[in-house]
């Protein structure tokens, strides 16, 4: 039988450090574009931002554990599904609100509170995730991870480079919009590129092991979508917060993933995120 806990996955710390970099400049990128003043127009949607992060917060979690509960995937999918659920939306949610004729204000709202309370929301949700699903197995001492480490790492990886972004989009306006173009072009190029090297780099495992990911991977995603747009719709939500609230709780942060799994997590658990990361990117 085919497994994912003993596949050997081809990165080496020069390769992490400059995923690392890239995050924080792909999200300095992203903030360049936030303006404090949006922050004002908070009360007069408050139910829908509320509605939103409930989806993402509580109800994707939930949903990730009653899956992996039905589906028995082998335990590294069963992790890298724990880890996604686990983290905030990314970029790429706006990009795709956009396009879907959502409500995009929306969507950019939640994933800019998403992400600056990942600092306590990811690593509390992971943890809580995992011990509730492995509390009695042998993972517990191999995956047992710290939360302040991870709140530490998250906050120099995303918080930072937001705030950093916000200041400067406040405090030099003529400059940034000088720059932000270039900046968010070349992050995303940076980005892909990476992604591609590696899987350039384990196409051998790609190979022999894709199938028992795209499923679930599918599956995960489509069960994420249908429940952020159903609660949604439960609360009385317009169609176009609907929208937006179903792709913010359908789309994580995949590149946050990857930065977790490989600075904390043994990197047999990947792939469940190295594909969504080649699916949605950030």
């Amino acid at each position: 039988m085919q497994t994912l806990d003993q596949a050997a996955v081809h990165f080496n710390e020069n390769q992490i450090l400059l995923l690392n970099i890239c995050l924080g400049f792909l999200m300095f990128g992203v903030a360049l574009d936030l303006k404090i003043s949006e922050f004002r127009e908070v009360s007069r949607n408050l139910k829908s931002i509320t509605t939103g992060l409930i989806a993402q917060w509580v109800l994707l979690p939930l949903v990730t554990l009653l899956l992996i509960y039905f589906i028995r995937p082998q335990e590294s999918i069963a992790m890298g599904m724990i880890l996604v659920a686990a983290c905030p939306g990314g970029n790429v949610s706006n990009y795709a609100v956009h396009h879907a004729g959502a409500n995009t204000w929306l969507s950019v709202i939640l994933t800019t509170f998403s992400t600056l309370f990942c600092v306590i929301s990811t690593p509390l949700i992971f943890k809580g995730m995992f011990h509730f699903f492995y509390k009695d197995t042998a993972m517990v001492s191999q995956f047992e991870i710290s939360f302040y480490d991870m709140a530490g790492a998250i906050f120099q990886l995303l918080v930072v480079p937001l705030l950093l972004g916000m200041a400067m989009a406040r405090y030099y306006p003529d400059i940034t919009q000088k720059i932000k173009i270039h900046i968010k072009r070349l992050s995303m190029l940076i980005f892909i590129g990476f992604v591609f090297a590696g899987i350039y780099s384990n196409l051998d495992n790609i190979g022999k092991y894709v199938h028992l990911v795209f499923w679930i991977v599918l599956i995960h995603n489509s069960f994420a979508l249908f429940t952020g747009y159903s609660f949604a719709s439960v609360t009385g939500r317009p169609v176009k917060d609907r929208r937006a609230i179903a792709i913010e709780t359908g789309i994580q942060n995949s590149g946050l993933a990857l930065v977790l799994i490989f600075n904390f997590l043994m990197a047999s658990v990947v792939w469940h995120s190295l594909q969504r990361g080649g699916v949605y990117g950030i």
